[in-house]
């Protein structure tokens, strides 16, 4: 073991925690690389298989199947996460999702259910766990994306929805901060998961032309050091590539660059967006429930 991976297994050892999303991707690599750091996880998740998978990989880690979009089902599986944990000292409000939409004719399916996912998702995950890290080793980590510096075409409910948490963070932050309790928001570039390939992997999308910075895949394994290391040291802010956050303090800059780059096949990739429906990049319950 190297002395970096030595100093982060001794700030993780015996730490509980708890996230969101962690049937696949970021949220399913997370667990398994804190449960490897001595961390105890639990997880929540949309899809049950997976989700097993993933919970016997961390040595049987208690879990549970839920909708975050859905109040209710938050509270009563993080109530019950807690107690088998014996108390929570780190929330991590991962889960998340995205589609294609065009702004004038585009689903509105896809807005409402991003937005009861993204943004409701991760205010649930937070008003219920928020009394359980309520300490001085308290540590709240929610999942933005770089798509808060720059609003691409067709990103319309994804980035809205990115900007919203980012904002609920700062919030939970300053009203937590007498508590002890810190929180981080993370910022990360295209990652190498499903949730990209999806995302990505439409006609519509094959014709918006964006900056290469912004569409170049980083590796999962590198975003989940990242991951870890923030954790272990409860940042206030966590990015992935570097990149990132050397360009977050010029968001407005970055914006009206990405505006000013020529789109010659726009008209096309909105008739495509309209006609397409592309998936959400998870599957959602055949009946998603409003979140009461």
């Amino acid at each position: 073991m190297s002395i970096r991976s030595a100093r982060l297994r001794a700030l993780l050892a015996g730490r509980r925690v708890l996230i969101t999303g962690a049937a696949r991707g970021i949220g399913a690599a997370l667990a398994r690389r804190l449960h490897e750091r001595g961390a105890k996880v639990a997880l929540l998740g949309l899809e049950p298989e997976s989700l097993k998978k993933v919970a016997a990989a961390c040595g049987d880690a208690p879990y549970r199947y839920c909708d975050v979009a859905v109040r209710q089902q938050v509270e009563a599986s993080v109530q019950e996460l807690v107690r088998e944990l014996g108390g929570l000292d780190i929330v991590v409000a991962n889960a998340g999702i995205g589609a294609q939409m065009a702004m004038v004719g585009g689903d509105v399916e896809v807005m409402r259910r991003t937005l009861e996912v993204n943004v409701m998702g991760v205010f649930h995950t937070l008003r219920a766990a928020g009394e359980h890290i309520g300490h001085p080793r308290g540590y709240a980590l929610v999942v933005a994306s770089a798509a808060v510096l720059a609003h691409p075409p067709l990103m319309g409910a994804y980035s809205a929805s990115k900007a919203a948490v980012e904002s609920l963070g700062s919030t939970f932050r300053a009203e937590t901060k007498h508590l002890g309790t810190k929180v981080g928001i993370g910022y990360f570039a295209e990652l190498d998961t499903d949730m990209t390939r999806i995302g990505f992997g439409t006609q519509a999308a094959s014709k918006i032309k964006m900056a290469g910075v912004f569409t170049r895949v980083t590796s999962l394994d590198r975003a989940i050091d990242r991951f870890e290391a923030g954790i272990a040291r409860r940042q206030r802010q966590v990015v992935a590539p570097a990149w990132v956050g050397m360009l977050l303090p010029f968001r407005m800059a970055v914006q009206r660059v990405s505006e000013l780059r020529p789109q010659p096949h726009m008209a096309e990739a909105l008739l495509l967006a309209r006609n397409e429906r592309a998936p959400l990049t998870t599957p959602q319950p055949k009946e998603p429930s409003a979140g009461t």
